[in-house]
């Protein structure tokens, strides 16, 4: 009996804390989300579907593939890990000091890296559009933006150990909050250049490409208040010797050759995007961004939440509380995601419609990019799923699983996207993305389940149970909502939004309904702290 309430008192103790830092975090990142879909639909106001989005998109997933590759992802998740255990175990002066030389480190670093991919830009380009040169000027724009849109990674980054910085230190609002700022400089800024730079004879495109610079240093300096006010001082300290920097540096091998193998399924896609013909690369990217809403609101917040708190349980050695934190994760992220997936698939035209059709975004533009979001929508619980589970293999010291799944992610995508793309296009691309991602998060759960040992499998099962039941009856809501208001989702905005809004809101209100019915324990954690948040402010 005892242990029994100690399980208990260990999983609710799990389950309040997790669900807190994930609630405050999915509050701040669905500010930046909204204003990062403001800025897509600026983008498809502007420039549409035609070859200038088609260069800046391939142009920015260039400094971005980057990020993931040196940055933020895998600098992220190792830093993290190292400077959790030094808040834990070593002197403050000792935690100071290795924050210093890491920013110091990466700031040189990554400048370098930025130089010598501006050196490169052509080649760069050539390799990942090589049908770009088909088109008078679309190559040459795209060097053109990527060179001046490439320092971005080194903003990004070093707001990305900051963030680990005060994430570590339990403040999760600031830094999740600072990728609002991103968007902010990106649509306040870019906008600006937008309209100016053609009376200067430079294309409007450079002035988002501009805008994005802007935005990137905002994010970073931001947060630096926060840390100011959480007692860090910097000072310039570059040891290469240093035993946690090499700690850091050994953990980002196998992270970054894991993530080499997600940003080369970037590359297979953008590739074969760049193929399909005007508009592709353009559609599948619109798609994608409305995809990154839920994304960033469930799989990153929980995420971010998790890899300090695992952190600090395998510092421990809990290996008990570690698997009540995995659990009550997983269980968390398909009670966001089930959801977020049957509305997406149901709501998918209306809301790409409502969203991006006007100005130079066309009908058949929204008919494609709908389209794609339903097939990007079948993978949304494994793109978050994955984003939990990633940090966990890094807090036991397996990062080379993570790796592994991402190769055999690698070649099932190009195998997939053979056989389908001249079948159905750019839809083959979306589809492959999301069949991967679901067998990755499978290969993923095996594996963890081998190395972390029997999970609680009836509140695993339980939980999972009541989110499908509450699902189907929001998914049968939503259809005849459908059938129902036909023709106001078919008019224009004046209908479709108000519409739209009350469907969303009414299916939002029903889920939430069945859960608190079912006595799902997440659910009422994630909504005492959201409700506690919201008596904060």
């Amino acid at each position: 009996m005892a242990t029994d309430s100690l399980t208990n008192n260990l999983t609710n103790n799990s389950t309040n804390s997790l669900a807190k830092s994930a609630a405050v975090v999915a509050f701040a990142v669905m500010c930046s989300r909204v204003l990062g879909l403001v800025r897509e639909t600026v983008f498809a106001g502007l420039f549409g579907a035609g070859n200038d989005y088609d260069a800046f998109v391939v142009a920015f997933r260039i400094p971005n593939l980057l990020r993931d590759l040196f940055g933020e992802g895998a600098l992220s998740a190792a830093f993290v890990t190292v400077f959790s255990l030094y808040d834990a175990r070593r002197d403050p002066a000792e935690t100071k000091r290795l924050a210093c030389n890491v920013l110091t480190f990466f700031a040189i670093a990554l400048s370098l890296l930025a130089g010598l991919g501006m050196l490169c830009a052509d080649g760069i380009v050539a390799l990942l559009a090589p049908d770009f040169a088909a088109i008078p000027g679309k190559s040459e724009l795209t060097v053109l933006l990527t060179r001046v849109m490439l320092p971005f990674l080194v903003c990004i980054s070093l707001s990305a150990v900051v963030m680990g910085m005060l994430n570590t230190k339990g403040k999760f609002f600031i830094p999740a909050l600072a990728s609002s700022f991103f968007n902010l400089g990106s649509i306040i800024g870019g906008v600006s250049l937008a309209f100016l730079l053609p009376h200067y004879g430079q294309p409007a495109i450079l002035g988002m490409a501009i805008g994005t610079l802007i935005g990137g240093l905002l994010q970073f300096a931001m947060q630096l208040p926060t840390l100011r006010g959480a007692g860090f001082r910097y000072r310039p300290v570059l040891d290469l010797g240093d035993p946690g920097l090499r700690k850091i540096l050994a953990l980002m091998v196998p992270a970054t050759i894991g993530l080499s193998a997600t940003q080369l399924n970037i590359f297979v896609n953008t590739t074969f995007a760049a193929s399909c013909g005007e508009g592709a690369v353009s559609w599948l990217n619109y798609a994608f961004r409305l995809m990154q809403l839920p994304i960033g609101l469930f799989g990153v917040a929980l995420s971010v939440a998790m890899m300090p708190m695992l952190a600090k349980q395998a510092a421990a050695k809990d290996l008990a509380a570690m698997r009540h934190t995995l659990v009550s994760s997983f269980i968390l992220v398909l009670a966001l995601t089930a959801p977020a997936t049957a509305g997406l698939m149901l709501l998918d035209q209306p809301i790409i419609a409502l969203i991006f059709q006007h100005g130079a975004f066309t009908a058949e533009d929204t008919a494609a990019t709908a389209t794609a979001l339903s097939l990007y929508a079948v993978g949304l619980f494994a793109y978050a799923a994955n984003k939990v589970m990633v940090p966990a293999f890094y807090a036991i010291d397996r990062a080379r699983y993570p790796v592994i799944a991402s190769f055999i992610a690698v070649g099932l995508n190009l195998v997939f996207i053979n056989l389908t793309i001249d079948r159905f296009q750019h839809l083959a691309i979306a589809l492959s993305t999301s069949v991967t991602m679901l067998l990755n998060c499978l290969f993923l759960f095996l594996l963890l389940l081998w190395q972390m040992g029997r999970l609680p499998w009836m509140r695993l099962c339980g939980g999972a149970t009541k989110i499908i039941v509450a699902t189907g009856v929001m998914a049968l809501f939503l259809w005849g909502c459908r059938l129902l208001l036909a023709d106001a989702f078919a008019g224009g905005p004046l209908s479709l939004a108000p519409t739209l809004f009350l469907c969303i809101g009414g299916a939002v209100a029903l889920y939430g309904a069945m859960l608190f019915a079912l006595k799902l324990d997440e659910a009422t954690a994630l909504s005492a702290a959201l409700v506690k948040r919201f008596r904060k402010k």
